[in-house]
């Protein structure tokens, strides 16, 4: 019963219990993890087996879940049901920033040997633009109760969009890329996985710069998503960084090992566009429970809007999540094949992906 109780409404203490000791520790672990990927798997160009992929996508999501576990057991059930609901949230997202990470490879004709070395990449990039987003998002939530508001309407605009929008369909014409084209050399073919090479003397960039600042941006515009969500089913900051990190973490592997059946997943963007409102919705009546702002209810907090209890939250997002995989795979039956696309489907599940 305390057990069940602690999880309902974590209490038993205000905070997870975080030295600057343990922060440190944690940030060196995660890099760790990441220095080994690229030495182990990354650096020698090759495309990984099915059998690998699968050995180290179960290996980060057990680990995952023991992390989660072991902040239940330290900090309270609480703590540990908003590090679950925020993990499953944000690979749900994770798996979402797959499919356009398939358009940028696809798009840029990224060979299959040098995938895994853009795909470590990106997720890199993904992982420090969360931790500055996470930073100033802890700083706004300490000083101003009022941002919960533009994080709820921020996700409530982020879920119309993930419902009725398609991703970016040509990342090789985006901005960034057309201003890095107009200012720097870049050769027409890729040189191995070289950012740059000498031609005749002089130093040109290869097309692989271009889809390192494809994926920046795209990483970017995600970790918009990303944060907001997040922080709506978790004030504490190191819940938050450590389900991003746990998330992203394995993705690439995970890119591999599902690729082919990338574009049997016809309802994610759906069922993400629920978890995404339902969030939004959750921080708007947070908002409204703890009110400061003189213009709404004379600055007074209404206590009549309902706190959503995290089991709650945890139980409709991976209610959700099941919902949206099942209706895709029974919907598309037949269509899909397990492994890793070839060149052709990549360029077809990019386009089932455009359509969404």
């Amino acid at each position: 019963m305390r057990l069940w109780s602690s999880f309902v409404d974590p209490t038993e203490t205000p905070h997870v219990n975080v030295t600057p000791a343990v922060w440190l520790i944690t940030i060196a672990v995660t890099i760790a993890f990441f220095v080994y990927e690229f030495f182990a798997h990354v650096r020698k160009p090759h495309e990984p087996s099915i059998g690998e992929s699968a050995r180290w996508s179960a290996f980060y999501i057990g680990l995952a879940l023991l992390f989660g576990v072991g902040i239940g057991v330290v900090s309270g059930w609480g703590f540990g049901g908003e590090y679950f609901a925020g993990y499953l949230t944000e690979k749900a997202l994770s798996i979402d920033n797959l499919f356009v990470f398939l358009i940028v490879v696809s798009g840029f004709a990224v060979p299959k040997a040098y995938q895994q070395k853009v795909l470590m990449i990106g997720i890199v990039i993904a992982l420090v633009l969360r931790g500055i987003f996470i930073a100033v998002g802890a700083t706004l939530i300490d000083n101003f109760s009022w941002i919960f508001y533009i994080f709820g309407a921020l996700l409530l605009v982020l879920a119309y969009r993930q419902a009725f929008s398609s991703h970016e369909s040509d990342p090789a014409n985006g901005r960034a890329v057309k201003l890095a084209r107009r200012i720097l050399p870049i050769t027409d073919a890729y040189h191995r996985d070289r950012i740059a090479v000498k031609v005749d003397g002089k130093r040109f960039f290869t097309p692989m710069l271009l889809v390192i600042i494809a994926i920046g941006v795209i990483d970017l515009v995600f970790a918009v998503d990303s944060i907001p969500a997040i922080y709506g089913l978790t004030e504490e900051a190191y819940i938050v960084f450590t389900a991003n990190a746990f998330a992203l973490m394995g993705l690439r592997q995970l890119f591999f090992l599902i690729g082919g059946l990338l574009e049997r997943l016809v309802y994610l963007a759906q069922g993400l566009a629920v978890i995404l409102a339902f969030i939004g919705v959750k921080l708007v009546l947070h908002a409204m429970h703890v009110n400061e702002l003189p213009f709404i209810n004379g600055g007074e907090p209404m206590l009549w809007a309902p706190e959503i209890p995290i089991w709650f939250s945890l139980l409709f997002i991976g209610a959700t999540i099941a919902v949206a995989t099942v209706a895709s795979l029974a919907t598309t039956r037949g269509q899909g094949h397990a492994g890793p696309p070839t060149g052709e489907d990549e360029r077809e599940i990019a386009e089932a992906s455009i359509d969404r």
